[in-house]
């Protein structure tokens, strides 16, 4: 596990260089009189709500799919103990 993010880490060190460099271009904006740096704590946002929402629906999912499936079975039982 350790050495994923290792390799991640190191394939992709240009990404960490990003974050400051969209810091300072949206403080610039903001300092200019521009309404970018706005947007910026939007998108952020919506990139952080993205994954959880996928997380929260594959969940919701399988909770249903789970309890479709136990209520079939104490049907399944149900009838069976009606059949003796």
């Amino acid at each position: 596990m350790s050495v994923c993010f290792l390799l991640v880490g190191g394939l992709f060190t240009e990404i960490y260089a990003q974050c400051p460099m969209c810091r300072m271009a949206a403080e610039s904006n903001l300092a200019n009189g521009g309404s970018e740096g706005k947007g910026l704590n939007k998108g952020i946002l919506y990139m952080l709500a993205v994954p959880y929402l996928m997380v929260m629906t594959v969940g919701v999912i399988w909770y249903r799919n789970n309890k479709l499936v136990k209520e079939q079975e104490m049907e399944e039982l149900e009838l069976e103990d009606q059949n003796f």
